[in-house]
């Protein structure tokens, strides 16, 4: 299995709470523009999935890795994935309680992804590696 640079999915976390942010705020000025960020958000987190060495934030950390020293260390990439999953899914729930609530749904949405984002961007916790790591473990627990 390739590991991956964890510097490459604390970068997409870090533009990703910068437009969950800059959404939750703006949504409350104008819920239309809200809406576009979220499901612009929901576009980025399924193309990282099924395109992931096409996604702009690949590319983008592919651009600036060359000016950074290794990394300490390299990472499964599963955990990052799931965490992907789990953002795709936020977004999307977050859009179709929009269909009912809009405002709900769009702050709901964006207000998830953001905190989620911030998290492993700025303090380097990956809530979705988390989950996916006790659901892994309770996996093995069942199996046996």
């Amino acid at each position: 299995m390739q590991r991956i640079d964890p510097r490459a999915p604390r970068l997409g976390a870090a533009i990703t709470s910068i437009l969950a942010l800059a959404g939750f705020s703006l949504a409350q000025l104008n819920l239309t523009v809200g809406l576009t960020i979220l499901a612009l958000l929901t576009v980025l987190f399924a193309w990282s999935l099924f395109a992931p060495k096409t996604h702009p934030y690949s590319l983008l950390f592919k651009s600036i890795r060359p000016l950074l020293q290794n990394p300490e260390f390299l990472e499964d990439p599963r955990p990052p994935r799931f965490a992907q999953q789990v953002g795709l899914s936020v977004s999307v729930l977050g859009l179709l309680i929009a269909i009912i609530d809009p405002i709900a749904g769009t702050l709901f949405g964006l207000g998830v992804v953001f905190v989620a984002s911030a998290l492993n961007a700025y303090f380097d916790f990956c809530l979705g590696c988390v989950i996916y790591l006790r659901l892994k473990r309770a996996q093995r627990a069942l199996a046996r």
